[in-house]
């Protein structure tokens, strides 16, 4: 078995122990395994042992997997911030985006989607902790955003997704992704159908699982520590981020 391999099956038996204990079924959870920064050979790897979900952040990086990988039927999910002149190529080439948090940024997602392509899954990213640094959207601004995307009809509003502070407490980990909980169960009462809950990473994904998580994105735990960048790499994300 493969390191890749190894640490997937890890990752597995933690994501089931832990939606046992929350008294869930392992079926409720799904993995994306974030993929950011290592090659095409890696994911070639994990999809061998059974993975076919995958988180991107940068659009030119991404598309280069995707050439590479275009054999395999993979399902891939862009969890990075979005750059407006990057909405083109996300809408045509991902299954879903997690981290919408304008209504501009949305609208041009549903303007670039293929009408022969499915709706595009998309979740609003909240920013739970508060932190200037952070992208996303304070808590009040959750539903005004939700109704907007909800009447685009080249999107789909799957739910929130959330990237909290760090922190080794379990109580202020579940305390923050219980505010992301809560902000879908007030969705769901205004009307909006919001199934997915984007929460939980290597570090944290018991505490997100107890609190009702339905996607966790992981990376350094199925892949392990990310790989030194080039300095192709870093121009290209620096152009991203510009």
């Amino acid at each position: 078995m493969s390191p890749i391999a190894k640490r997937l099956q890890v990752v597995r038996e933690r994501i089931r122990r832990a939606a046992e204990a929350a008294g869930r079924t392992v079926q409720e959870v799904q993995l994306v395994a974030v993929s950011k920064t290592w090659p095409p050979e890696a994911i070639r790897e994990a999809y061998g042992a059974g993975q076919q979900a995958f988180g991107e952040s940068y659009v030119q990086e991404a598309l280069g997997k995707m050439e590479a990988l275009a054999d395999l039927p993979l399902e891939w999910h862009f969890v990075g911030p979005i750059q407006r002149n990057k909405t083109g190529a996300i809408a045509h080439r991902f299954a879903w985006v997690h981290s919408v948090d304008r209504e501009r940024i949305a609208r041009r997602l549903a303007d670039a989607r293929p009408q022969e392509m499915p709706p595009l899954n998309v979740c609003i990213q909240v920013n739970v902790s508060g932190e200037a640094s952070k992208s996303g959207v304070a808590p009040q601004e959750v539903l005004p955003l939700a109704q907007a995307i909800a009447d685009l009809p080249r999107l789909k509003l799957r739910g929130l997704m959330a990237i909290p502070r760090p922190t080794r407490d379990p109580g202020e980990q579940r305390r923050q992704f219980r505010l992301l909980r809560d902000l879908r169960l007030a969705l769901q009462a205004q009307g909006i159908d919001a199934d997915t809950l984007s929460m939980g990473m290597s570090d944290d994904l018991e505490a997100a699982i107890a609190e009702g998580a339905t996607l966790v994105r992981v990376g350094t735990a199925i892949f392990g520590p990310r790989p030194k960048k080039t300095s192709r790499q870093e121009g290209q994300e620096e152009k991203e981020i510009l």
